[in-house]
């Protein structure tokens, strides 16, 4: 069974996931999605990050009851900040007869050079990419592990869908529904 993994702070999960995942599981060999809720990513700061445990809350409501796109807090007993080679090593002892595939957006693979033990990861991981506006594979262009996907290209991102809630904007159609409500509930990002 080849499982996608999509790591993310999902802060908050968007439109724009979803549809990557869905695209993933559709039109490549993928049976499975893993959306899996970093507690802090080493790149980013904390400031703006709802606690990791109402961002998976928020990937739960997003996915709802669907059997490939799964939300996964592994990452939470892990730990931090969370590297991808020691959730990927962990994984890979948990679930011996499930091969992983990491799901990277074209503007993270820009840094992927910086990630820890990134050479190790491309060495024992396929990559599928997805396309993001202004990147391409760069230094990855022939790389017999990483693989361009043509999914659609997606504008949205979870530092927008901040931004415009602060700002007080109307932005429900980027957000799945029960999402949204959460995040109204909860006050998430106004301030």
């Amino acid at each position: 069974m080849k499982i996608g993994l999509f790591f993310g702070s999902f802060n908050p999960i968007h439109i724009g996931h979803l549809a990557i995942a869905n695209y993933m599981i559709e039109f490549t060999d993928l049976s499975e999605i893993w959306l899996i809720v970093s507690p802090q990513n080493p790149f980013k700061s904390k400031e703006s990050l709802v606690n990791e445990y109402e961002r998976i809350k928020m990937v739960e409501l997003a996915v709802g009851n669907d059997y490939k796109i799964k939300p996964s807090d592994i990452e939470f007993r892990l730990p931090k900040p969370s590297y991808t080679i020691d959730t990927l090593t962990y994984l890979a002892e948990k679930h011996p007869t499930k091969d992983f595939v990491i799901l990277i957006g074209s503007d993270n693979l820009t840094y992927f050079h910086k990630w820890k033990n990134n050479e190790q990861i491309l060495d024992r991981y396929k990559v599928y990419v997805y396309p993001r506006p202004g990147h391409g594979l760069g230094v990855y262009e022939n790389h017999k592990n990483v693989q361009l996907v043509q999914a659609p290209q997606m504008e949205i991102s979870s530092s927008f869908i901040r931004q415009s809630i602060k700002e007080g904007k109307d932005i429900r159609f980027f957000l799945h529904q029960p999402v949204y409500d959460y995040i109204a509930q909860m006050h998430f990002y106004e301030k």
